[in-house]
């Protein structure tokens, strides 16, 4: 792998041990919302392993070319979505996640040698300061396989985190590590992807704790313990989290989907490390639908994807993108009940007895689940492959013209067709583009068929050279005549064929133009919804200030009700004063009226002298005589 002009050698060591050479062939994915990462086959189930071991085929149920659902033995994991898994050796390790409850911090393991589920211990473990500490509960979080140990990257936990964590989990040991980090450590997020290249790790993108979302890209290497930003140029992704990342040969960064500030993405990028350039690629084939959540996993030069969300949108089929065509397909379409139509759940690439398996676990789509599905890489890849070359051989026959030649070759085949055969050609055409997949199925089904190793076109072709020679030995002038009315009677059929396909020709055309004014609603509809949601955004800015006005008035109130309380205490007090006064007055006038009493008996008193000394007066005059009062 090379960043910029410098090159970097990178080794498999895991965490100090050095492991062999890199192989010619990798396979590398990441996750996100909790997909597992496998990035060498040092971290690969080992393929020889004993005959009395379980097999994946014994235990599901369902379509072999579809999801089917594995039967597993222990004491189930609580449902769960927003985990993260990895495959280590004979393991898959499910750390984290979110159910009903809240966040969890468990650690399940899923044992391929026995099929059963155990819960790992989660030991105490030190810390640099010798302090005993325990993994928070997580969810959004990346886990790496590295070695015989699996890395924790970032996440949201409890508590929170200002920088993004790095935590070693050793599945022989079932202990806990804290990696100690240096250098310029990226910001706390979560929903983001990390992908590994031997000992360098690449983080792109995410959502902080202030729920802003992120395009910045990181690299830290396990050897030195660094972190160290990436700073690259040309047309770099969105600001995205609840996407999905891939790395190719340590050279090529593939990022799809996710969610950016307002609404769900799916545009497709790649970055070369040589170059240090971000590309945005154009789809091509199928057009995938925007999606969130989803999982993603590369084997070899295919890298699937399922899963996701998109307003309330499950898409149900699981696609196959070409790192090398840059071509999108449909691998299979999962029904409703299938947990790869939800969000939130893992997958893994598991290699068991020499065969490919993708493994997906848990998930939401209303409610958090516990089950788990499988799909069998060599049965798909199979299926797709006979699929697009017998829609190939069947669209070239329809194609062809009513020339002599192609007479010959119609009549000299029309023996070999038989009646469920045709059955399933006509109703093929009635149906469209579905409906070849049918006749290409119906043909490979056919039991008249001497050779299934030899190609149709190739069987085709020998027999034509072979009934040329026989007409033109001119032998057999009746059998002649017999092919003769034959290919007449095929040609009425092929006319009726035809006009049907025009038929489910104009049938498509016009469920296309209805889908097309579907889409256009749909875009009105988002529209009116996003008016709506400026309008509900606006009604809670309003309630927000009568919010601040309720709360002032509450405060006003208060005031006022203090005030009335220590008014209440003044008019108390003054009636108490008033009670003492009121007391003291009708004191005072008790004794004014005693004063009064006296007064009244002193005026008599002076009236009684005054008569006297008026009588005293008449008298004849007498010595005086001192008056005592």
């Amino acid at each position: 792998m090379k960043l910029g002009r410098k090159k970097v050698q990178l080794s498999d060591a895991a965490l100090g041990t050095r492991s062999p050479l890199r192989f010619a062939k990798r396979v590398n994915y990441t996750h996100a919302e909790g997909a597992a990462v496998e990035s060498s086959e040092s971290d690969q189930i080992n393929g020889q392993s004993s005959s009395d071991s379980p097999e994946f085929s014994n235990r599901t149920s369902g379509s072999s070319e579809n999801w089917m659902v594995l039967s597993i033995g222990g004491e189930k994991p609580q449902p769960r979505f927003n985990h993260a898994a990895a495959v280590v050796g004979k393991k898959m390790v499910v750390v984290g996640g979110e159910s009903a409850d809240g966040l969890l911090e468990d650690v399940q393991v899923l044992n391929f040698d026995r099929f059963c589920w155990t819960k790992a211990s989660s030991k105490l473990y030190l810390s640099p300061t010798s302090l005993p500490l325990r993994i928070p509960a997580c969810k959004g979080h990346a886990l790496v396989p590295w070695g015989k140990k699996v890395l924790l990257i970032g996440g949201k936990s409890e508590p929170a985190s200002e920088r993004v964590p790095i935590w070693a989990f050793d599945v022989e040991t079932e202990c806990w590590s804290l990696v100690e980090a240096k250098g310029d450590i990226p910001i706390a997020r979560s929903g983001h992807t990390v992908v590994r290249a031997n000992s360098i790790l690449i983080l792109f993108g995410g959502e902080d704790a202030k729920r802003r979302k992120l395009n910045d890209l990181h690299m830290f290497d396990l050897k030195s313990l660094t972190w160290l930003p990436l700073h690259c140029t040309g047309s770099r992704p969105s600001a995205r989290s609840n996407h999905i990342a891939a790395l190719y040969n340590d050279k090529l960064l593939f990022v799809f989907g996710g969610s950016s500030k307002s609404k769900t993405l799916n545009d497709l990028y790649s970055l070369d490390f040589e170059a240090m350039v971000w590309t945005r690629i154009k789809a091509r084939g199928y057009h995938p639908s925007p999606r969130a959540g989803c999982c993603g996993a590369l084997c070899g030069t295919k890298w699937y994807i399922t899963g996701g969300a998109s307003k309330k949108s499950y898409p149900a089929e699981t696609l196959v993108f070409d790192v090398l065509k840059l071509n999108w397909s449909i691998a299979v379409s999962s029904p409703p009940s299938s947990i790869t139509t939800n969000k939130g759940f893992s997958l893994a690439h598991v290699q068991h007895n020499e065969r490919n398996f993708l493994l997906a676990f848990g998930g939401t789509k209303k409610d958090p689940s516990n089950q788990v599905e499988v799909l069998t890489i060599e049965k798909v890849e199979s299926s797709m492959i006979r699929r697009s070359t017998l829609s190939k051989v069947v669209g070239s026959l329809l194609s062809e013209n009513t020339a002599s030649s192609t007479r010959q070759f119609h009549a000299s085949h029309i023996g070999h067709l038989n009646t469920s055969s045709q059955q399933n050609l006509s109703s093929a055409i009635e149906r469209g583009d579905s409906g070849r997949k049918s006749l290409s199925e119906s043909l490979c089904a056919d039991p008249n068929s001497s050779s299934g190793n030899i190609s149709l076109r190739r069987q085709f072709y020998n027999e034509e050279n072979t009934d040329i020679a026989a007409k033109s030995s001119a032998e057999d002038k009746n059998s002649f005549q017999s092919y003769e009315e034959k290919l007449a009677t095929l040609i009425k059929k092929n006319e009726v064929l035809e006009g049907q396909l025009v038929s489910a020709i104009a049938a498509r055309e016009a469920a296309e133009k209805n889908l097309s004014t579907a889409l256009r609603s749909r875009e009105e509809m988002e529209k009116k919804l996003v008016d709506a949601l400026k309008e509900i955004d606006l009604l809670k800015e309003n309630i927000a200030g009568l919010e601040v006005a309720q709360e002032e008035a509450n405060n006003v109130s208060n005031i006022v009700h203090n005030d009335n309380v220590r008014l209440e205490h003044d008019v108390a007090f003054l009636k108490a004063v008033l009670d003492d006064t009121q007391k003291e007055l009708h004191s005072t006038r008790g004794v004014i009226a005693g004063e009064r009493a006296r007064a009244f008996q002193l005026q008599v008193e002076v009236f009684h002298l005054k008569q006297r000394l008026q009588s005293l007066g008449s008298r004849e005059p007498t010595p005086k005589k001192q008056f005592h009062d």
